[in-house]
């Protein structure tokens, strides 16, 4: 009987090469996501109803925390929110942003709300980019939590006495490592809308991104003045969060561009309040294993460490330097990356984040 030689698969040693450093990238995540596990706070005996706004990465991590923390939670639609409070009396109301998917009758419904005695919060999470609109809601609330350092005492001074810092932060469950196809897999990836400020800084970058495999996906992305160049890289449309991750756990470096603040720019800020905080993104990059390059905000050293959890660039030229060297220093890069998702899974996520915010709505009562 005639021995049946197996068929040698056609692999190239890159690939070889790229699956076991991927294999052995996520088994060092999988390391420090086991001895970084969130903490969950103890669970308060406090009847809380939670108004989501619809931004499902924030709303989906916000939901699974309370569920943890509070002994009840009722959760409900803008529309339904007096209905809802009339009938099961919670110890209090948490909106998130009150804004886009809000009824006009939402600020009415607030103040039946407040004469029922139930006590009111709003967490903003798009300061400073709406203070045209934010400006007016925070003054129906009870207390008033925002995600920028900047918009603090802007909301004082119009007369709110109970304003909180709570910055954003991730959901671990929906941002973590993962492994990807290819599909998923690229050099540079950028996943945002196109300010102005964002467009400007491809535009730059659009000879340099030549050869490599790259990836900017989001909305508008027709205002480069590059856009030919670069559309072989753009995917347009809205990326859910579970895409944006898969996305980001297959790059090898996750570019985050602040949007800008100034108002007339997509945005509604009409006091022209400064942007000092950074964004949601910050924390969804990191909490996916992946190095970020990161232009700078104000806070930015609060939550993360610049040059040890993630590396910062103040300049086209400067972020092309980075690009092109950390895509050379593997080694590097998935040390970055490795501390980016020890740091934001030790202090960064929902579960650690709504203690401070379930302190002050307990305090009250």
């Amino acid at each position: 009987m005639k021995a049946v030689k197996a068929k040698k698969r056609n692999v190239r040693p890159r690939d070889y090469r790229d699956g076991y450093q991927e294999g052995y990238r996520l088994g060092l995540c999988e390391a420090v996501k086991r001895l970084n596990s969130p903490v969950v706070g103890a669970c308060r005996p406090f009847k809380l109803m939670y108004v989501p706004q619809g931004f499902e990465a924030i709303d989906t991590g916000v939901t699974e925390a309370l569920g943890l923390l509070v002994s009840e939670l009722i959760i409900c639609s803008p529309e339904t929110m007096l209905e809802v409070a009339a009938r099961e009396s919670p110890g209090a109301v948490l909106v998130m942003n009150g804004l886009h998917v809000f009824p006009e009758n939402h600020l009415d419904q607030i103040a039946e709300i407040k004469k029922l005695g139930i006590p009111t919060a709003i967490w903003f999470v798009d300061d400073p980019y709406f203070t045209e609109d934010t400006s007016v809601i925070c003054l129906h609330y009870d207390h008033v939590f925002t995600h920028e350092l900047g918009c603090v005492e802007f909301y004082r001074s119009l007369g709110v006495t109970s304003v909180h810092y709570l910055p954003l932060c991730v959901n671990p469950q929906m941002f973590y490592p993962r492994r990807t196809g290819p599909q998923h897999q690229y050099d540079v990836v950028f996943i945002g809308n196109a300010f102005r400020n964002r467009t400007e800084l491809f535009d730059e970058l659009a000879p340099f991104l030549r050869g490599k495999k790259v990836l900017i996906a989001g909305g508008f992305w027709e205002r480069l003045n590059t856009f030919e160049e670069l559309s072989p890289f753009i995917k347009s449309g809205f990326i859910p969060p579970e895409e944006t991750a898969n996305y980001y756990s297959g790059a090898k470096l996750v570019i985050n561009i602040h949007r800008p603040w100034e108002g007339g720019q997509d945005n509604r800020n009409t006091f022209q309040l400064p942007s000092r905080s950074i964004n949601p993104r910050t924390y969804e990059i990191s909490a996916c294993g992946t190095m970020q390059l990161t232009d700078i905000r104000e806070d930015l050293g609060s939550h993360y460490r610049p040059g040890l959890d993630l590396e910062t660039f103040s300049s086209a030229d400067e972020l092309k330097h980075k690009i092109d060297y950390y895509l050379k220093h593997e080694k590097e890069r998935r040390q970055f990356a490795l501390q980016g998702l020890q740091t934001t899974l030790r202090y960064h996520t929902f579960n650690a984040r709504l203690p401070y915010l379930l302190g002050v709505l307990t305090a009250q009562g």
